[in-house]
């Protein structure tokens, strides 16, 4: 097998490793990501076939990264938005030995909607 040929089957494996966890954060819309991933399996097992197709593979692929540049383009706003924050907690108090410790901790709360999309649109930026 040439280099080229590795090359393609190695940047197909890494594509599919950066797409299927933005098709799992994306419930609701998946849609550009299922279908991106559909091709990149695709044409990484019919790999003789996309080989002597490969003007039509690059064109099918740079539609894909323009629905890319879409999805992040409509994404946008998502990139200021700040997705956790840190609160005061309760007070608790933990004695032992003897020895006794009372304050409050700090609690991270996590919009998991709005942390999905933002990895979701630095993902489509990759």
């Amino acid at each position: 097998m040439s280099f080229s040929g590795i090359s393609f089957i190695f940047w197909r494996i890494m594509e599919i490793i950066t797409l299927i966890p933005t098709m799992g954060m994306l419930v609701r819309r998946p849609y550009v990501s299922t279908l991106a991933v559909a091709w990149t399996i695709g044409t990484l097992f019919l790999y003789r076939t996309a080989r002597h197709s490969a003007g039509f593979v690059a064109f099918v692929d740079l539609l894909f990264v323009g629905a890319f540049i879409g999805a992040v383009y409509e994404l946008r706003r998502i990139s200021d938005a700040d997705c956790s924050n840190w609160t005061r907690g309760d007070t608790h108090g933990i004695s032992a030995f003897g020895w006794s410790v009372t304050g409050t901790f700090p609690t991270l709360n996590v919009n998991r909607q709005c942390a999905m999309l933002k990895a979701s649109w630095a993902f489509g930026i990759m």
